[in-house]
C-alpha cells in the first residue's frame, strides 16, 4: 500500500495549458525532483530532512526552485512556431555543491546550474554598500571584504545552450555513463554532444531516406546504457528496438542488435501498426534488461535475447475493443512513459482515468491505483482500483465506458533507492510513498 507524502503536491485550481506537466525526473540521490511543463517552466522539489519533532516529515517534497527554462520562439525561415514546452529533463550526477540538469524543448537543449547562496560579500573598496561606484581619489584605506550570512537564495543559471542541431522535434535526451557526453534524438536523427561544446555535435544515427516519400518509420525514444558508455538503444514507431555500439563505426546506421517480437497474425487489425509503436524505452539499473512501452503493454527484454521479450505486462487490455473511438479522439497516439524501481524488481506506467499500473516482476502480481485529490488525502492509504470489462459490475469496480480519457498519466518517476513515486496527472503532481507504520 502507498500513501501520499504530505506537502509534496503541486496543485493548480484552474487548468491552463501552460501548467500541464510534461516531464518528471528524480535526481541520482532522489532528494530532488524536477518537473517541466508546457509553459517552459521547471519546478524543482526538495525532500525534507528528518525532523524529530515531525517524524513523518521525512519524504515530504517541497518547492525548492522555479525558473523559466524555455521561451516560445519563431523560426522565420520555416514560418514555424517553436513551443516552449519542456519535453525532457535529465539530471547530471552531482560533482560539487551545485546541481546540474539538462532540459529540452523541441529544438534547444539547455544545461542549467542550480546553486544555493546564503552569504554575501560586504566591504568593497570600489563601491558603496548600495552598489554605487566610489571616487577612487577619495579612497584613503584598503578594506578586506567580508562574507556575511543572508537568507538562503536558490539560483538557476543557464551554463550552456545547445541549439541548431535538430531539424525535427527532439523526443529524448540521455546522459552517458562517462558523464561527459549525452545524446539527443529527434524523429530521424540522433546526435552525440559533449557537455562542454555547444557549437557542434556528432550525428550518430540518421534514418532519413533520400526520398521522404519512402519514409516508413521514425525514432520515438533513445537512451544510453547505464554502465557501458559505447552502447545505446533507440526505439521506432514500428515497434522495434535497435541496440548500437559506437565502437563499431562512427555512424551507427547498422545496429548491433535488433529486438522485435513477431506479430500474431490472428490479432492483426487496422490499428496494429499504431498500437505497436514504442513510446518509451528504459534500461534497467543493472543494465541487463530494458523495458519498452507500447500503447497497450509493457515489455521487458533481456539484452541477450532479441527474438522476443522475457516478460509482457498488459496495461489496459480492456481498451482493445475501444481502439476505434480512441483513434477518433486521437488518444491512440498518446505517448505513455514507464520506469523501474531502484532494484529493478518492479515497474510502473500510466493509464487513463488517472490510473497508474505497477507490476511486481518476482511475484507477477499487479495493481491499479488512482491519482486523484479525493483518494489522496495526506497519509490516506490508496485502494486498488479495478476496471469492469463486461458482465455484472461489482461495487468497487469502474466500467470501461465511464473511463475519462482526458485524465491520463503519461509521466511517472520512481525514487532511485526508496519506494517513493512521483505521478504527473495533467497539472497536478502526486507523490506517494510506502506506508509508514
Amino acid at each position: 500500500p502507498l500513501v501520499r507524502a504530505g506537502g509534496g503536491c503541486y496543485f493548480i485550481s484552474v487548468l491552463f495549458t501552460a501548467d500541464i506537466i510534461s516531464t518528471v525526473e528524480f535526481n541520482y540521490s532522489g532528494d530532488l525532483l524536477a518537473t517541466g511543463d508546457k509553459g517552459g517552466r521547471v519546478v524543482i522539489f526538495q525532500r525534507e530532512q528528518e525532523n524529530k519533532s515531525r517524524p513523518h516529515s521525512r519524504g515530504e517534497y517541497n518547492v525548492y526552485s522555479t525558473f523559466q527554462s524555455h521561451e516560445p520562439e519563431f523560426d522565420y525561415l520555416k514560418s514555424l512556431e517553436i513551443e516552449e514546452k519542456i519535453n525532457k529533463i535529465r539530471w547530471l550526477p552531482q560533482q560539487n555543491a551545485a546541481h546540474f540538469l539538462l532540459s529540452t524543448n523541441d529544438k534547444t537543449i539547455k544545461l542549467w546550474k542550480i546553486s544555493e547562496r546564503d552569504k554575501r560579500a560586504e566591504g568593497y573598496n570600489l563601491k558603496d554598500e548600495d552598489g554605487r561606484l566610489r571616487d577612487p581619489f577619495r579612497i584613503t584605506a584598503l578594506r578586506v571584504p567580508i562574507l556575511k550570512p543572508m537568507d538562503l537564495m536558490v539560483e538557476a543559471s543557464p551554463r550552456r545552450i545547445f541549439a541548431n542541431a535538430h531539424t525535427y522535434h527532439i523526443n529524448s535526451i540521455s546522459v552517458n555513463s562517462d558523464h561527459e557526453t549525452y545524446l539527443s534524438a529527434d524523429d530521424l536523427r540522433i546526435n552525440l554532444w559533449h557537455l562542454e561544446i555547444t557549437d557542434r555535435s556528432f550525428n550518430i544515427v540518421d534514418i532519413k531516406p533520400a526520398n521522404m516519400e519512402e519514409l516508413t518509420e521514425v525514432i520515438t525514444a533513445a537512451e544510453f546504457h547505464p554502465h557501458h558508455c559505447n552502447v545505446f538503444v533507440y526505439s521506432s514507431s514500428k515497434g522495434t528496438i535497435r541496440l548500437c555500439d559506437m565502437r563499431s563505426s562512427a555512424l551507427c546506421d547498422r545496429h548491433s542488435k535488433f529486438f522485435e517480437e513477431p506479430e500474431d497474425p490472428s490479432s492483426r487489425s487496422f490499428f496494429s501498426e499504431i498500437i505497436s509503436s514504442i513510446s518509451d524505452v528504459k534500461f534497467s539499473h543493472s543494465g541487463r534488461y530494458m523495458m519498452t512501452r507500447d500503447y497497450l503493454s509493457v515489455k521487458v527484454w533481456d539484452l541477450n535475447m532479441e527474438n522476443r521479450p522475457v516478460e509482457t505486462y498488459q496495461v489496459h487490455e480492456y481498451l482493445r475493443s475501444k481502439l476505434c473511438s480512441l483513434y477518433e479522439n486521437d488518444c491512440i497516439f498518446d505517448k505513455f512513459e514507464c520506469c523501474w524501481n531502484g532494484s529493478d524488481s518492479a515497474i510502473m506506467t500510466g493509464s487513463y482515468n488517472n490510473f497508474f499500473r505497477m507490476f511486481d516482476r518476482n511475484t507477477r502480481r499487479d495493481i491499479t491505483l488512482e491519482a486523484s485529490r479525493e483518494s489522496s488525502k495526506p497519509r490516506a492509504i490508496l485502494k486498488p482500483r479495478k476496471v469492469c470489462t463486461g458482465g455484472k459490475r461489482k461495487k468497487d469496480e469502474i466500467s470501461v465506458d465511464s473511463l475519462d480519457f482526458n485524465k491520463k498519466i503519461l509521466h511517472t518517476a520512481w525514487h532511485p533507492m526508496e519506494n517513493i513515486i512521483a505521478v504527473a496527472a495533467t497539472n497536478n503532481l502526486y507523490i506517494f510513498q510506502d506506508k509508514i507504520n
